[in-house]
């Protein structure tokens, strides 16, 4: 038996968040089958799992947790080998650690030493990078916004199958202040956050906020991503809500990007199916896509057309009030199911500011289940 304590996360009064469970009395180093047996169904069932105070945990231990939810997986980073890194919009957020390939450290500021790495200088991902618009300089450190909202995954190549879970370790966190995160969509929507929160929303509540005109459509309707897409969106600019991208002609042309094996180009779902609840999520990576295969066998492939229907499907579902801030605190590790969340990274920090974080994910050993594909009881 496990002495593992699974609770919801204690959130505030008349909140419309339903998925998020703290894990306690639980060793991380030296999980028991019956411990990972307790987290597993926490994960599937809660969507995103927080254990508190485990800054001691080695990032060998963090990697065998995150691939031990999928142990037919390679042992290969969720987002395979880098490709042409100078234009990836993925990159400049990353350093490996040497010893633990499959684990990333992220953050902000310039750290001395960590893990292998020396004199190594982070770069939180800041909107204005990214964005279309920006806040004003003078508005930026009270004011920021959703930076991407996505899933984690390659979107491209037969190995790369989107990560089951990834998990995320607050090894240094500023402490303090919060900010005020806009839409900036002329909806006036606007959540105050702690600096540097990642935001966290529910791909079943999402798809739960449908007409049942939406619903039909997305439960029909597999996905097509753009190949190399990290590299592919690199000239293209974000909505203000982070909600995929501005429709410019600035994605950079196919005859330009890294050789395109067809071959390697993933269509998936739009609506991702829980393996052990069968509960159904709207999972879409709203700045990768690039055609909608439709129920009826047609294919949209004007791309402006595409993100509108998305963001459509997608924004009643990032709405203040299901959206999960989490106050993040050293020593929190947060475990989220990849195929039932989307979550973006917030926040503007001030130079002095050093946030270090280690992020692991692996690459899944199989495609998620769509609508049509009844998981067998776990």
């Amino acid at each position: 038996m496990s002495a593992a304590v699974v609770q919801p996360l204690a959130l505030p009064e008349g909140s419309q968040i339903n998925f998020g469970a703290s894990v306690s009395s639980v060793d991380v180093e030296n999980l028991t089958d019956a411990d990972f047996d307790v987290i597993r169904t926490a994960l599937f069932t809660h969507q995103v799992v927080v254990f508190k105070g485990q800054g001691h945990v080695t990032p060998r231990a963090q990697f065998e947790l995150t691939r031990r939810f999928d142990p037919a997986a390679a042992a290969a980073y969720g987002h395979g080998a880098t490709l042409d890194a100078k234009r990836s919009v993925l990159h400049p957020d990353l350093k490996t650690i040497p010893h633990q390939p499959q684990v990333q450290v992220i953050g902000n500021g310039f750290v001395g030493e960590y893990e292998g790495l020396h004199n190594i200088t982070l770069r939180h991902p800041h909107h204005r990078t990214f964005h279309a618009t920006a806040v004003p300089d003078a508005e930026d450190l009270d004011y920021t916004r959703f930076y991407r909202w996505h899933i984690d995954a390659a979107l491209y190549g037969s190995g790369l199958a989107p990560p089951v879970v990834t998990t995320l370790l607050a090894v240094r966190v500023p402490a303090g202040r919060t900010q005020v995160c806009r839409y900036d969509d002329g909806t006036g929507d606007a959540l105050r956050v702690p600096l540097g929160t990642t935001a966290f929303v529910s791909g079943s509540a999402m798809l739960d906020q449908l007409s049942p005109a939406d619903r039909a459509l997305a439960l029909g309707t597999r996905v097509e991503y753009a190949p190399h897409p990290y590299i592919w969106m690199s000239g293209a600019k974000s909505r203000p809500d982070g909600l995929g991208m501005v429709s410019e002609g600035k994605e950079v042309p196919l005859d330009e990007l890294p050789a395109i094996d067809e071959a390697q180009i993933q269509i998936l779902p739009m609506v991702w199916r829980n393996p052990v609840t069968n509960e159904l999520a709207l999972q879409i990576h709203p700045s990768a896509i690039r055609k909608l295969h439709l129920a009826d066998g047609s294919v949209v492939d004007d791309l402006a057309e595409v993100r509108e229907i998305v963001h459509r499907l997608q924004r009643p579902g990032i709405a203040p009030g299901l959206v999960y801030a989490h106050d993040w605190e050293e020593g929190d590790l947060v475990l989220f199911h990849n195929r039932g969340v989307l979550h973006s990274v917030v926040g503007a920090f001030a130079e002095h500011e050093v946030r270090l974080f280690r992020q692991c994910n692996v690459a899944a050993s199989s495609l998620p289940l769509g609508p049509d594909v009844v998981a067998a009881a776990a």
